[in-house]
């Protein structure tokens, strides 16, 4: 009896063992690493669990309803919404930074990490009584890029590759290699610059859109032309002052033309960027003279960096005259100012998701060159300075 008992346990045991054999494999292959999150999935699991998300960087949120996009006060929080371009603080993740992160991933350090993709690691928990990440520990550019970005003369994900010459450089060597780098474009006829703008610069909030430059005002993208109340093609480095025409070249490189209206557009003529003046009628925050123009402060930023680039792009070794930027209004061509006004404007307005997103349609869609300053606003001041 107890043999016949004992040879049922073992009879049990060894079924117990077959099944625990059967199952093992499954249970112990190692799991594929699970996707990031989006960051509209993260907003919809506020548990306080710990999870990766991934989203692009559009700005520092001050408040519950408020995120700055630039003049960062801190780099103690970010925002990360799934699209570089969005706007709406309901469709982001407010995102804490230690201590231990802020240096290499606060936006006052690094404003040009506006617009880039990344990773973040932490608990999905409220910050500023909205949907957030707290108690982050892990940061890392979602393109494969350094999980450590210094805020200058760093790297990116564009670096290993495309600027890849650059690096290193400074000066007339780095000036010289971003040229190399940038001046093999597609180039576009005029006419098609309008189809152009029509994608480079439309409103985030309202795909039938563009923005204007120097107004900020949303227009309808089929309201383009010469006549009062419509958006014209803004060309930044004016052509009387770059002695180009509008043929393909200068004349019709997306990376210095912009929406505009009209009749602000004539007010800005073919004047030098500096500060002061009197209001312009139907520009808010702009302000011209008789040999000046001062753009409102969120756009000053971009007018100076599409400078930087026209600047190094045309060289005077393709055809085209050598375009420089000048410290003396009303400078002879090929030249436009003010240079010491542009790069403060660079330091004071920096990157933001609008202009990233400028600067990668560009590159994907149009042209297959980009602006080197969109990607490091720190570069203006090695080459002038």
């Amino acid at each position: 009896m107890t043999l016949h008992l004992g040879k049922g346990r073992s009879l049990a045991a060894a079924l117990v063992t077959s099944l625990v054999l059967l199952v093992l494999p499954t249970a112990t292959t190692p799991a594929t690493a699970a996707s990031p999150l989006t960051v509209s999935q993260a907003i919809g699991q506020q548990t306080g669990a710990t999870q990766t998300v991934r989203g692009y960087v559009v700005g520092q949120p001050t408040a519950t309803s408020t995120v700055v996009r630039s003049g960062f006060p801190n780099d103690y929080a970010l925002a990360i919404a799934d699209s570089a371009s969005q706007t709406s603080t309901s469709s982001m993740l407010y995102v804490q930074i230690p201590s231990a992160f802020r240096a290499q991933w606060g936006l006052k350090s690094n404003p040009s990490l506006m617009g880039k993709q990344i990773d973040v690691t932490g608990a999905l928990a409220a910050y500023f009584s909205h949907p957030g990440m707290t108690g982050t520990s892990a940061f890392a550019l979602s393109s494969g890029g350094p999980t450590d970005p210094p805020p200058t003369g760093g790297t990116g994900p564009w670096d290993s590759t495309y600027y890849a010459p650059a690096i290193g450089k400074s000066g007339t060597a780095l000036k010289s290699a971003l040229h190399d780098i940038i001046d093999d474009q597609t180039k576009l006829s005029y006419d098609a610059v309008w189809t152009a703008l029509q994608d480079t610069d439309q409103d985030p909030n309202n795909t039938s859109n563009v923005i204007e430059l120097y107004t900020g005002r949303s227009i309808a993208k089929t309201s383009n032309g010469g006549g009062s109340g419509q958006w014209n093609r803004e060309h930044v480095f004016a052509q009387s002052r770059g002695g180009f025409t509008t043929s393909a070249g200068p004349g019709t490189d997306l990376h210095h033309l912009r929406a505009e209206d009209v009749t602000v557009n004539g007010t800005r003529g073919n004047k030098d960027f500096d500060n002061g003046g009197s209001a312009v009628s139907g520009c808010n925050d702009c302000f011209t003279d008789s040999d000046s123009f001062e753009p409102r402060d969120a756009v000053k930023g971009d007018v100076a960096r599409m400078l930087f680039y026209m600047a190094v792009r045309y060289s005077g070794d393709d055809g085209f005259q050598d375009l420089e930027l000048s410290t003396v209004s009303g400078s002879p061509v090929p030249r436009i100012g003010d240079l010491d006004i542009l790069l403060q404007w660079n330091a004071a307005d920096p990157v933001d998701a609008f202009e990233m997103r400028r600067n990668d349609r560009i590159y994907s869609q149009w042209q297959h060159n980009r602006n080197p300053f969109i990607d490091h606003p720190e570069w203006a001041a090695s080459i002038w300075n």
